[in-house]
């Protein structure tokens, strides 16, 4: 697939300096009964800070597997990934947890947001575990950036699509990660508001400087990615 315009990239760094990402032969199977499914085969991939990278492919491809392979959610069957600097599969689960908090931000098709808490809480959740000082302050502060400054006491199911994918984008950049990790972030949005969610996730990732990395079946939005890689068979074509 041809390498798209880097119309919404920050300036990566210089060969000399530290990929942010670094995937090395990473392999990920899956055993039913004897027969054996290889999802992922021998992916190689190198991220520069602040880079925009869509990853594509047809369902079942292997796409939503690879991010969360790349979070530490998921175990390889081999092969390494490096998140700034820092072997994550070297880490046992509760110091990938740490480093998950420390340099990701995520967000999902679905929104992932807890019910039970209204859009303000769900932003406070990450700087609360983070212990951050002033998180109320904070997490008010963007949801009035992501335009919900009337919405911060709703619950999620009072809220619309559109709405709830907005706090979802204040709850992924309240953080300030270097890395933000994005599941089909407008697959449940109709085409407009779709639209406009992707106009503010790069606003702020520009702004922020953040590296980003995205799942999507969305063209309009892998286009504006600097790098697209697809993956055909469980392998990555660049």
């Amino acid at each position: 697939m041809a390498r798209k315009l880097a119309v919404e990239q920050v300036a990566p760094v210089s060969d000399n300096e530290q990929p942010i990402i670094q995937v090395n032969n990473l392999t990920r199977e899956v055993y039913t009964g004897e027969d054996k499914l290889v999802i992922l085969q021998d992916i190689n991939l190198q991220v520069s800070t602040g880079e925009s990278i869509a990853i594509v492919g047809t369902s079942g491809s292997g796409k939503s597997t690879l991010l969360g392979l790349l979070a530490g959610l998921d175990i390889p069957t081999q092969g390494t990934v490096f998140l700034d600097g820092e072997d994550i599969f070297k880490l046992n689960e509760d110091e990938r947890a740490i480093l998950r908090g420390r340099l990701l931000g995520f967000m999902f098709q679905s929104f992932q947001l807890l019910p039970s808490l209204t859009a303000l809480e769900n932003v406070m959740l990450p700087l609360e575990l983070s212990g951050t000082d002033s998180a109320r302050e904070i997490a008010h502060n963007w949801l009035v950036r992501v335009g919900l400054k009337e919405r911060t006491g709703h619950y999620p199911r009072q809220l619309s699509g559109g709405e709830q994918q907005r706090v979802a984008i204040a709850r992924a950049f309240v953080t300030h990660p270097k890395m933000l990790f994005a599941d089909e972030p407008t697959g449940n949005l109709d085409a407009a508001t779709g639209a406009q969610i992707i106009d503010l996730m790069f606003q702020i990732n520009r702004e922020q400087g953040t590296t980003l990395v995205l799942v999507t079946h969305d063209k309009n939005l892998s286009a504006r990615c600097s790098r697209v890689i697809e993956l055909v068979a469980g392998r990555a074509v660049v």
